[in-house]
Formats: C-alpha cells, structure tokens, sequence
C-alpha cells in the first residue's frame, strides 16, 4: 500500500463504525456503489481527491474503490477532518489518506502535494486548491489528466475565474450545480450543520439573539430559515439586489453589514468572498459579540485586522478564542474562522451529503466516458444524472411521483394547442 500520514492508527476501529453509521443514511450512493461494483466503470483510472475528509466522504470513496479507482484523499481544510475516519480508510479500506485535524498551513500543502504524486487522472475537488496548485506548480501533470470535478460554490467561482482567463487546462464538471446538490446540501445541509456547529462551541441559546447572516445565497437562505426556527431575529446582508429583495420577501431584515455589526449577536459569513466582516465591522460590534463562517475559506473574516485591533487572544473554550480589544470590548471568533460546521461539529448530515456524493460519483463516471469531447472549460452536472439521483433519492423514500401521459406530453410539446 501506498504511504500515508494521518494522526493515530488506533483510532480506525471508531472510524469504520461511524462510516457504516453514516452509510445507512445514504442509499443513493449505496445503490451506486452496488452498479459500480459490478461494472466498474473507473477501473484503473488514477483519482486524487480533495475533500473534507468525514465519514459521508468516507463512504464516496468506497464507492469509487468499488467502482475500481485507484484513489487518494486529502483534507480540503485544515478543521474538518474526522481523525478516526481518516484511520479506518487507510487501515480497513487500503485508501491512502494524508490529513490530520489541525494541521497547520504547512502541512495542509505538504499533503496536497502527496496527492499529486499519485498523478491523478481524474481530481476531484472542494475549493479548487488541488486543480490551482497544478496549474500553478504541477503542469507536467496537465497532460494525463482527463478531467475535474468540484463540490463547492467557492471552488466553481474561481474555476470559471479560471475558464474565463483561459487558464483552466481541462474540463471539470461543477457539481455544486447540480440541483440535487445545491438545493439540498447548501440549503438544508448549511443550514442545520452551521448552527450545530455554532451551538456545539459556544453552547448559546439561538432564540432571542440577534442573528447576522452575510449572503443570501442557497448557503445564507438555509441558515436564515433555521435561524428563525430557532427564534432568532434574522437580519441578512447582500450585495446582490435581488437576492436582498428575496430576502425581504421572505420576511428577514436586509441592511449594510455596518448597520447589522452595531446590533448583532451572533454573525456568520457565507458568501465566499473575502473580508466580509472587516476591521471597521469589527470596530463597532457589541462586547461578547460572536462571529463564525460556514463560507469555505477563513478569509471572509478579516482576522488580522481584528488582531491589530485587539491587545489580547486566548482560547476561552475549544473552537472559540477570545479577542480583547483596546478599550476592552471582547469579540469571540470560533473555529479559527474556518467551516464552523466542520470544526466545530460533524458537517452536513449523511442524508444530504448522500446526493452531493452520488452526484460526485456520477459526474467522476461521465468526465471519464465523455472527456475527449469536452472542452477546457467548467460544465454543469447532465440533466440526465440529476434526475438519476432524484428519482433514486425518491425511491429510497418510498416515495412515488406521477409520469406524464402521451397526450400530456405531446401538448407541452405543441405550439398549436391553445386554451
């Protein structure tokens, strides 16, 4: 077997029950795995994959082994590794891990780089890190890769950044697109995981609190609407007129981010974008104020300009550090900034992430049967796989939906037919 580098072997045991755990929660992957076992349709093809490294994406990279990949893993962030997950892949499963929880920057790209020594054919993405540092530093890897993919909002915006500049030297498949993903993952995934994650750091009561959420994206209308179930007065910021008209609509506050920092409670970033809250938001927010992200990178928090405004941090409990600052007001950032939902807690539960991971499956399949006629740019997941996945999910529910007639059909496909 391949090296590799993760915490503590001993803790493999614990790892493989919580992968068989999360597996009885995703069907739709079960059943993929079940074809893929029998077809093996990714036989020989070298993939690398960087993800967040937990017992879902445990369970999607069994599928691809099953499905014959030759497959690597390492973490997409530094927090969101599940130690005990990481050992059972390498101990029981022979898929070579390299992630350790906490690791630091070093390290992170130290194991990057060990993911690219496997020459992948196929990457497999969440934030772009692994298909930026090959086009940065690896291009005589360009050459034997077929194709991409890419799990998250953040990830997809510089890939197109990236198609739009004709730097992208090979077609990825945007599976954040899907609407099986993004639907389901950022909205419901997002919204319950984040406050799981907010809840398990700082052990507050949501109800009551003034609560700030930054985008209004599926990520942002996700937690608003879990915010406010858990009565929270929910003010959302935006950039985007319509999203902020939406917003509105829906029943949420919308102001400036300087308006909302005076009044918050708690704050959360998810807009993938950089210095959300900045130093002047962080000048006028209330003593004890809380501030998270659930966005992919710690970036939306403007950390070094709080650092320069305070004259003290100390980590008051795990995953929260205190900030004092000069006139001796306190603003708690948990998690270090980064996915609160993966530092603090476990991520998205297993039922959501079973659709984003098929979707990953299948999307891995068609790059691998179609990449000879795609071209260097970034597509959506096919229609066709989206509805695959739906109509699975569906069926693993036990639910059942109605199928057009002929006559239906040809009447919605008719100009001539009138009322």
């Amino acid at each position: 077997m391949a090296d590799y580098d993760i915490k503590n072997e001993s803790l493999a045991e614990g790892g493989r029950r919580r992968i068989e755990w999360a597996a009885r929660e995703m069907p739709v992957l079960n059943q993929i795995k079940e074809r893929f076992e029998k077809e093996k349709p990714l036989k020989g093809i070298r993939m690398s994959a960087c993800l967040h490294v937990t017992a879902e994406t445990a369970n999607l990279m069994r599928t691809l082994h099953a499905g014959g990949a030759d497959v690597v893993l390492v973490a997409s962030n530094p927090l969101s590794t599940q130690d005990d997950v990481a050992a059972s892949l390498v101990l029981n499963d022979e898929v070579p891990v390299y992630a350790i929880k906490g690791e630091d920057n070093a390290t992170y790209y130290r194991h990057i780089e060990s993911a690219l020594r496997h020459k992948p054919q196929i990457t497999m993405d969440d934030g772009a890190d692994l298909v930026s540092t090959i086009h940065k530093s690896h291009r005589d890897l360009l050459s034997g890769i077929l194709g991409g993919t890419e799990e998250t909002t953040t990830g997809v915006i510089r890939l197109r950044a990236m198609a739009k500049d004709g730097a992208l030297m090979f077609p990825v498949i945007a599976v954040n697109d899907a609407m099986t993903k993004h639907f389901f993952d950022n909205r419901y995934g997002t919204g319950q995981s984040t406050l799981d994650g907010i809840i398990r750091a700082t052990n507050m009561l949501i109800a009551g609190k003034v609560f700030v959420v930054a985008g209004y994206g599926w990520c942002g209308r996700g937690l608003a609407q879990k915010a406010r179930g858990m009565g929270a007065n929910v003010i959302v910021t935006e950039v985007d007129a319509l999203k902020a008209l939406e917003a509105v609509m829906d029943g949420f506050r919308v102001m400036p981010m300087m308006e909302a920092a005076k009044v918050g409670d708690i704050f959360c970033t998810v807009t993938g974008d950089l210095n959300v809250i900045d130093g002047h938001h962080f000048e006028v927010m209330k003593d004890g104020a809380i501030v998270a992200n659930s966005g992919h990178f710690n970036c939306e928090l403007n950390i070094p300009a709080l650092e320069k405004l305070s004259t003290e941090k100390k980590l008051v409990r795990p995953f929260v550090d205190q900030y004092i600052l000069k006139d001796g007001r306190s603003i708690h950032i948990l998690g270090e900034g980064r996915l609160i939902n993966l530092a603090s807690a476990e991520g998205h539960p297993a039922s959501v992430m079973d659709m984003s991971f098929a979707n990953q499956a299948l999307a891995a399949e068609y790059m691998i049967k179609n990449h000879a006629k795609l071209e260097k740019k970034v597509y959506s997941v096919p229609e066709e796989i989206d509805l695959e996945i739906a109509a699975l999910k569906l069926k693993a529910m036990g639910i059942a939906c109605d199928t057009l007639t002929e006559e239906q059909e040809n009447y919605l496909n008719s100009w001539e037919e009138g009322t």
